[in-house]
Order: C-alpha cells, then structure tokens, then sequence
C-alpha cells in the first residue's frame, strides 16, 4: 500500500474499528504501520503527509481485522528492553509482568550468584530477561510445551543470552531436574478460570494457547499448590518463591501458600493497582 503515513493510520483504524477502541486502535496502527515499514513510530506522529508504500500491510490489517493479536502478526513484543518474538503457541508478554521481573531482580541479588528456576516458562520472556538483568546468574527455565520451548531458545539463541530451557511437568514436580537447588523460584503459571472465557477478548481466547491460560474453576490454584511443594524441595535455606497471580485469587493464593508452610508472605499490586503478584519463603522450621 502506498499512500501518506495518515492515510495508512486512517486505513489500519477503520478495518479493526470493531475490535477494538479509539486510542487502541491508533496505538495497534502505528505499531503495525512502523514494524512493517522498519521505521520508528515517531515518523508517524510527525511526518504524517509523506508518502510511503508498504508492499505487506493489506495482509497484516487482513488477520488484525480477524482478531489476531498485534504481536503475533508482527512477530514480536518488547518486554524489559528486549525483542522477544512470538507466534501461536506461547502466551504474549504482559507488561505487568515485567514487574514481576523487577521484583525477581531485586531478591536475586541478595545472593552472590543466583541461581534462577522459571516455571511455565512460555517464550522464556521472564527467564531471558533475568539472565539479561543479573549477570552471572544461572537460570533455568520449564515449560510442558516443546512448542512453547522451541520458541524460547530460538529468543535466548536470537538475544544471545544463556539459559537452559527444559522440558518438564509442574503438575508432576518438575522430576527431571529434582535435586537440583535454587535460590530462586518464579512463574506465571496458568490461572484464568474456564468461567472468565467469555467475557475475554477475542484476540485472546481464540489465539493465544488455552494450556498456558486457563484452569478448572473448580480447582484455580492447582499450579500454584504443586509449584509451591516442587519448590519447598528445590530452594536453598534462604531462597524465594515468586508468582504472578489473578487478582481475585491472590488472597486465596496467600492463604493457601500459608498452609503449604510458607512465611515472608508479601502481596504487591501492579501498575494497575492490581494485587498480582507474591513472593515468599519456606518455612524450614
């Protein structure tokens, strides 16, 4: 398509116009219209009457306008400073857990060299930039999906950042790296009802993976509870356990690690002023 960087803005608004609000929309079309072009956003709120041509957009505004995330079809997120790709099959990073990130960093350096264990680990998003963020520090990262995981080394290949990415079963405590000892533990595990679904976006439920999304309602915190008794087993004498976690559950999250013998328990809000995250020590009284 060729035509002026406000008339490209203008076309890319009106084709999702039924998917998503004003300001959404301009923000999603200056991302797409930028990442297609290999130009800074900047030129699109600056330069706007220039002429530009864009062989690809008619078909990336095609899937936006399915409903297709914005990251899947430009292949990438930012995430802590870093370019992480994604594509069906992992979970797209959110920037709230960029938080839990900071707050990871944070712990991890109460230790001379952190040994690091990501749970769930999807694109290796958190796992690659602690290793980013910390250096020296070991980290290893699971996920169930092999898919998920061929993702995340091709990231940790791409960003040429060291991480051993494993396939293991949180549902199962993590058997392949039993014995092994952490100064830390964090995850995101899955933890949206099958309840909330419908009342979900569509770009969400119909394209980013159901298993590393939702959980039985009737049991919402089965990985938090199995990844909590994995780590009890896994972490040295003053290490930490950090979640991100749903914000209706994260009481419920707290009490329950209370019983499965953890204190230290701390409770932190997101940019949102959300309760979602936690972090935590084992009790080895």
């Amino acid at each position: 398509m060729k035509a002026t960087r406000a008339d490209i803005l203008r076309y890319i608004s009106q084709q999702i116009e039924h998917l998503y609000q004003e300001q959404e929309r301009m923000h999603i079309a200056r991302m797409v219209a930028a990442s297609l072009s290999g130009e800074a956003e900047t030129k699109y709120l600056i330069e706007r009457k220039e002429v530009v041509n864009i062989p690809l957009l008619e078909q990336a505004v095609e899937e936006l306008a399915k409903g297709r995330p914005l990251q899947y079809v430009i292949g990438h997120q930012e995430f802590c400073g870093l370019n992480i790709e994604v594509k069906e099959g992992v979970l797209i990073p959110r920037p709230e857990t960029e938080e839990l990130v900071e707050w990871t960093t944070q712990r991890a350096k109460e230790f001379d060299r952190s040994r690091i264990l990501d749970v769930c680990t999807g694109s290796g998003c958190i796992a690659l930039a602690l290793a980013h963020k910390i250096k020296g520090a070991d980290v290893t990262a699971v996920d169930i999906s092999e898919e998920a995981l061929a993702i995340a080394r091709q990231n940790g290949k791409k960003l040429q950042l060291e991480v051993d990415f494993l396939q293991d079963d949180a549902l199962a405590h993590l058997p392949k790296i039993a014995g092994q000892e952490f100064d830390i533990v964090v995850s995101n595990p899955p933890y949206i009802p099958f309840s909330e679904r419908q009342a979900m976006h569509t770009n969400v439920v119909n394209y980013e993976p159901e298993i590393a999304l939702f959980v039985d309602d009737n049991d919402p915190l089965v990985f938090y509870r199995e990844i909590a008794r994995t780590a009890k087993k896994l972490l040295s004498e003053r290490g930490y356990l950090l979640f991100e976690v749903h914000e209706t559950l994260a009481t419920q999250t707290a009490e329950m690690l209370r019983c499965e013998g953890y204190y230290n328990i701390e409770l932190r809000n997101d940019c949102f002023d959300k309760p979602r995250m936690i972090c935590c020590q084992p009790n080895r009284k």
